[in-house]
Order: C-alpha cells, then structure tokens, then sequence
C-alpha cells in the first residue's frame, strides 16, 4: 500500500542539550529525503523517532494508514547469537515479527477469542504485504545475485565482514515496507553493492529517508534534502536533489554572512555617528560652562543652542540605531581541522611480499608478489571478499603465510584507522583507552587534541564502548595525529563519518607525505584523493593497474 508519514514540531535532546525542535517533516510515496548534518545533530534520533522506536519530548508523528508498515535498518546491524542467515533475513524484513503475530492470531482463532476473526485477517494481510508467502524463495534467489555464497542456515556471527555487508543489502533488498528509513545502509557495500542499493531505491515507490555519507549515493537517488543544521540550530528542507542543495546551501549562507555585514557596518556607522555627536555636545557644554562669567548673554545662548542641537541628533541617530532590524551573526560551523602527523621517513622499501599465499578454508589468497616504495600513494580496489583486508593483514604481518614471505622495511611505523576503531569498544573511558594508545602524553593534551575532533569534556569520560560509530572513527583519526606515522593504512576510512569531516579527511590526506594505503568504496574520495599507484584484487589474485 502507499503511505504517508507526517512528523508535526518534533522535538529531541539529549539530557540538557536540545538537538531539534519544532522539527515539520512530510514523507509522501516516491519521495528520497537525504538527512544530511555533522555527526552529533541528531540524525539516527530523527529516524528512531520517524520509526517509533523512540519517544520525542514534543510534536507528534502521524502514519496514513495507521496499519502501513514502516521498516527502519540501523547503520549497524546486530548480528544476534545464534541467528541464522534465513533468521536474519527475516526479521530485517520485517516477516519474523509479521509471523509470529499471525500465529497468535491463528491460536486465538482456534481458540474462539472475541475479534479473533479480524485480528487474524489484519495479521495474514501484513504478513503477506511484508513479503513473507515467498521470503525463502526469494531469498535464495537475491543472495546468489549477490554472490552470498554461505547457506542461509549459517550463523551470521560466523560470516566475514563482507558476507555480512551482502546479507545486510539482502534484507534491504527483500523488504517491502511502506515507509523506508535506512542509517547509513552505504556502508561497507562494494561498488557493485552501491549500484543495486541505487537502482532498488530509486525504483522505490515507498517514501523513504536515507542518511549516507556517499556524495555519489546522495546525488544519484535523493529528490529533497532535511539539514539538520547544529551550528545555526535551524532546520531546513531543500527541494531538488543533493547538488541543487549544495548549490543553495552555499548561496544562503553567502547571503546570511552579507546581511549580517551590511547590518554591522550601518550600526557601526551609526554608533560611530553618536558617539562623535556626544563627543561635540560635551565640549559645547564644557565651552558654555567655561565661558559662563563674561558678560556676553547672546554668546552664552548661542553656545548652549548649539550643544542642544547636539544632543538632539545624537538622540536621533541612537533611535536609528534602536530600529534596525536585528540580524544575527551566523554561527561559525566546526570544522575538523585535521593533520596526520608524519613520522621520521622509512627506508627506500616499505614493505615486500614474494609469492605470499594464504589458504582459509576453500578461499586462497595469492601467490601475490608486490613492493611498496616510500611514498607510495597506492588505492586498493576491489569487490566484497575479494581479498582486501586479506592483502593488508598479510602485507602488515598481522597474518601468517601458509607460503613464501612478506616483511615491511626497516623505519616503517605503520597508522591504521581500522586497526584505531578497535581501541575504543572496551569499557573504559575514551580518555583512559586513548591515553594507553599515547603513553607519553599528557591527559590534557589527549583531552585537546579530542576536543581537536569534536569529542569535547562529555564523551572523555564516557565508557569507550558507548561511543557512536562515528565517534569511534573521530577518535581513530585524532589518534593518528597523536602519533606520527609513515606508513598510513586506511581501511573504508569514511564509513561512519559525516560529510563534512570526509572533506578535512581528503584534505588531511593531500599535504600527507608519507607512504599512503587506501581501500574505499567511496567514488568521490578515489576521485579526489591524490594516489601513484591503483592495485585490484578479485578472488585473492592481485593485479596492478
């Protein structure tokens, strides 16, 4: 069925911090609404709230018809113990929950419940509308177009990441819901991954809100864009898609920063006005005052007029100043303002491999033979299980080889983004975990330089494992201008981070002057960042392009 959600002044907060209100938000069938805004301005709350898994502290949310299904995928997916691949599917789907309220319903059909017979037929009708009378059919059908080769009676915690990443496109792709409201569902996908996403969502007749930080995702599939907009707490919808937001974003703020300048200068034009009007009334008063014991009257007179009319100008020029419209200056935006910290220079080699191969149950990577040279710039490409990671962990040691060798150079000091995010899941403060990783500095240098990268006093002294994806990649980042490195390995640097902190990466990475490895999705980051040299792996062979 097509359905319409209708979010009416929503408001939300964390603790004493307020991160929306007055929030007015229409989702219609065929619309694609980007949520964009930087990490922290409350973009998975919205869609927590939109799918009532959450309750706002003001406004209300309408669904029409109230039995449409509304399917919310979060930007990490919980892979349960115990749940099989078809299980994981299925409650992705929405069906599992569908089934088990149709079999209640059925129970209580055959027990002769009163309104049994109606509960029955609004549960078989949402079950049928979800997809379940050929989920299983289906799903053998959409994992083999993805190349999710594992049965789908496999344990998802027994999964690879890339498996993981096509079975969480599985259940997007399989879901038939009537409102979709996807968190970052971009992340960890390949190219061939993005692709089928953009079609499926393109294709949707359902409204759906997307929150992703791929620019090329965003400008091949939204037809509006919600700025959830922290600096200047404002919310704003544009109309058009993701370029035509940008362009208007750019040309409202140019015009908010001109009219707060005009404002400024006519006030300051002005106060500069009355405080030289007061200055000529004060000295016409001090020259009357002085002059008061000669005998000329008209002189006298004359003096105190003047200053009269001094003081009455400046009176007027200060109730000028009182009737300008009052225009706010613009909040400055943070901005993450970001360095890597580049370590003394490594030998002429980095790192070898000679005819490495690694066997991991019926997967072989290699034989692979490959040099990497100081200031390499190297992008690593490549679909899902094709053997990336596999290519790093055995470049980086961190793997054993079942033959031939592999060994980085001598000097090589080696920063690794995803190797960083795995510091911060303990249950220790993210001041304590990081200070481990940076023994040698001080705590209130690790509290500033966090602060550097948006984590301020509230998240320091947070348990690590509370912190959002987000965060988690921020304090990675801050770590390695903590440290200097110069070898840097980044491993889907952008998943998890806002846009705007995507840009400073990029921008990070183009005064870098060390050795460089970057494996990434993301189109418009292997278009913009500066690389020597592009690598390829497909079915653990290696091949330079």
């Amino acid at each position: 069925m097509t359905a319409t959600l209708v979010a009416k002044d929503l408001a939300a907060g964390h603790g004493d911090r307020t991160l929306f209100s007055g929030l007015d938000l229409v989702v219609a069938p065929g619309d694609v609404i980007g949520l964009v805004g930087v990490n922290g301005a409350g973009k998975s709350t919205l869609l927590r709230l939109l799918a009532g898994l959450d309750t706002p502290e003001g406004g209300e949310l309408r669904l029409s018809p109230p039995a449409a299904t509304v399917g919310h995928l979060p930007q990490e997916p919980e892979r349960r113990e115990g749940e099989t691949v078809r299980d994981f599917l299925a409650r992705r789907t929405g069906v599992a929950d569908a089934q088990l309220a149709l079999d209640t319903a059925t129970q209580a059909l055959v027990d002769g419940a009163p309104g049994a017979d109606d509960a029955y037929s609004a549960g078989l009708d949402r079950w049928l509308d979800l997809g379940g009378a050929d989920l299983d059919e289906r799903a053998e059908e959409v994992a083999a177009s993805l190349g999710l080769t594992v049965g789908l009676d496999q344990p998802m915690t027994g999964l690879s990441g890339g498996q993981a990443a096509r079975a969480g496109l599985a259940s997007l792709l399989l879901s038939r819901y009537d409102v979709f409201l996807l968190d970052e569902p971009t992340n960890d996908l390949d190219l061939d991954g993005l692709d089928r996403l953009e079609n499926f969502v393109k294709g949707l007749r359902a409204g759906t809100v997307v929150i992703s930080h791929d620019r090329e995702f965003l400008t091949r599939t939204v037809t509006k864009v919600l700025e959830l907009d922290l600096a200047q707490q404002q919310i704003k919808l544009f109309g058009g898609g993701y370029a035509a937001y940008l362009e208007e974003r750019e040309t409202a703020r140019r015009h908010a920063r001109e009219e707060f300048e005009e404002f400024a200068d006519k006030k300051a034009s002005l106060e500069g006005r009355a405080q030289m009007q007061r200055g000529w009334m004060d000295k016409g008063v001090r020259n009357a005052r002085r002059k008061s014991t000669d005998g000329d009257k008209l002189g006298r007179n004359m003096r105190s007029e003047a200053s009269e009319k001094q003081a009455a100008k400046a009176r007027q020029t200060q109730r000028m100043i009182e009737r300008l419209d009052v225009v706010e200056e613009p909040r400055k935006e943070w901005e993450l303002r970001m360095e890597i910290a580049a370590a003394p220079r490594s030998g002429a080699v980095v790192s070898t491999m000679r005819q490495a191969l690694v066997r991991r149950g019926d997967f072989t990577f290699g034989p692979v033979s490959l040099q990497i040279d100081w200031a390499d710039r190297v992008a690593i490409t490549g679909a899902n299980g094709s053997g990336k990671s596999t290519l790093l962990a055995a470049m980086l040691g961190r793997l054993p080889l079942d033959e031939g060798d592999s060994a980085l150079g001598p000097g090589v000091v080696v920063g690794e983004v995803d190797q960083a995010r795995g510091l911060f899941h303990g249950a220790e403060t993210l001041l304590d975990a990081f200070s481990a990783a940076v023994p040698d500095t001080e705590p209130a240098e690790v509290r500033t330089l966090l602060a550097k990268f948006g984590l301020r006093a509230e998240h320091v002294v947070r348990p690590a494992t509370t912190l959002s994806p987000g965060e988690r990649t921020r304090a990675a980042l801050a770590l390695l201008q903590g440290r200097g490195v110069n070898l840097l390995v980044l491993d889907e640097p952008t998943n998890h981070l806002d846009l705007p902190a995507i840009e400073q990466l990029e921008s990070a990475l183009d005064s870098y002057e060390g050795t460089l490895l970057l494996v990434t999705h993301d189109r418009r980051m292997l278009d913009a960042v500066r690389t020597t040299r592009r690598v390829e792996v497909a079915e653990g062979r290696v091949t330079e392009l």
